[in-house]
């Protein structure tokens, strides 16, 4: 058994959407597919956006495209990679994920582009 992983799931959320609500959950519900992949591997799965939504809902803005989010959607994921063992680069343009791979790198942990490469850890079948 491998030593579990604190793994944060990068890859596009708002980039592309335009701000439309629907896409952005759509791009969220495709980070989230990776999630099951990596708990049943043993480690555990995290999406910045799991924390950065709340926070701003709790600091009282709208949603993403507040102006508060540009102080909480980034500054959580490089505060969440302080905290990781390894990042997990899924496809698609991402000014934030490509920002994630960056900080990953800089603390010396594994950046994965697919979930074959997690140790412990195949691709899902649909996938």
């Amino acid at each position: 058994m491998n030593t579990p992983k604190l793994i944060l799931i990068a890859g596009p959320y708002a980039s592309g959407t335009g701000g439309d609500p629907a896409l952005m959950a759509r791009n969220l519900a495709r980070l989230e597919e990776a999630a099951w992949p990596l708990f049943e591997a043993g480690h555990v799965p995290m999406i910045g956006e799991w924390v950065a939504l709340p926070v701003l809902r709790s600091a009282g803005a709208s949603g993403p495209d507040h102006p508060l989010a540009a102080e909480v959607m980034y500054p959580t994921a490089a505060r969440l990679i302080a905290h990781c063992d390894a990042v997990l680069r899924l496809p698609g343009e991402s000014r934030g994920a490509d920002q994630d791979v960056a900080l990953a790198r800089e603390r010396g942990i594994p950046v994965y582009f697919s979930l074959d490469e997690v140790p412990g850890c195949a691709a899902p079948p649909h996938a």
